[in-house]
């Protein structure tokens, strides 16, 4: 899965390609009862573990540090990455959209293998939950710790599976070409600056030394102990979490890449 191997986007780039064009819906939901994960690992300083990685002057902390607003306009986006590299774990961060008219400005958990999904929430109003499990029996995206897509491991196709240390990038960006079909719907500058705001963040996992020569367990030494890279609590979904990533894809989601044919005359084999 090369298009994995080296960034964990929670981007001004974050969940699953929803852009602001289609974030919210018309209609209500009542969300099913699921286990909150996030409540389960603590936050972390984005002033401590994260960098600029373009746009500084666009970049706010506030909160002590544990709060970070990006700030999109005509001279830059913004972002920050991770100082530490992961080889698996549970990322997560509370995000707040840009408000207003803001078509093209890119704020999704991001993978090149999409699937797209009206929220059930508006996204500008106050802040939600967007979350990645990644360990070695699967990948599940979260929001607001409903499961929304899991990718499973598949022995019949071990190079798809992500096996690179990756970063954890927070960025926001003008994605008018690639989030409004082509272009349909630029970024209008009339209504900058964008501001996204990044806060809770959370990135519990197995941090990856460069100077090892093999990947580590990192497996707690209590076996009670939470461990979101092996522990048998993040093995497979529950059969709470299993009925509400059904009720949010039956429901909510919108455009899937195994679905595309236009795109991809031989779909990826993980679709069969």
């Amino acid at each position: 899965m090369a298009f994995l191997q080296e960034k964990l986007v929670f981007s001004g780039l974050l969940v699953l390609c929803m852009s602001v064009l289609v974030s919210s819906h018309d209609r209500r939901y009542t969300t099913p009862s699921v286990t909150r994960l996030t409540d389960l690992f603590p936050h972390v300083s984005i002033n401590n573990s994260f960098s600029k990685a373009f746009g500084a002057s666009h970049i706010l902390l506030t909160a002590n540090g544990s709060m970070a607003n990006l700030a999109l306009d005509k001279s830059s986006g913004s972002g920050l990455v991770s100082k530490n590299k992961y080889h698996y774990g549970f990322f997560s961060a509370s995000i707040k959209l840009p408000s207003g008219l803001s078509p093209g400005v890119v704020v999704a958990f991001y993978y090149r293998r999409e699937e797209k999904f009206y929220l059930w929430f508006d996204p500008t109003q106050q802040h939600h939950q967007y979350s990645i499990l990644w360990n070695n029996h699967h990948i599940v995206f979260l929001v607001d710790n409903i499961p929304v897509r899991e990718f499973p491991r598949n022995s019949a196709f071990p190079t798809v599976y992500p096996s690179k240390p990756m970063s954890v990038y927070a960025t926001i960006w003008d994605g008018s070409e690639w989030a409004t079909h082509g272009g349909k719907y630029p970024v209008n500058y009339k209504y900058a600056p964008f501001v996204v705001s990044f806060a809770e963040m959370e990135m519990s996992g197995c941090i990856s030394n460069p100077t090892a020569t093999s990947v580590p367990s990192c497996s707690k030494s209590n076996p009670s102990s939470l461990d979101p890279v092996e522990g048998q609590e993040f093995a497979k979904l529950s059969k709470q979490q299993v009925t509400a990533m059904d009720w949010a894809r039956r429901k909510l989601m919108f455009y899937s890449y195994c679905r595309d044919t236009a795109r991809f005359k031989v779909l990826p084999p993980e679709c069969k």
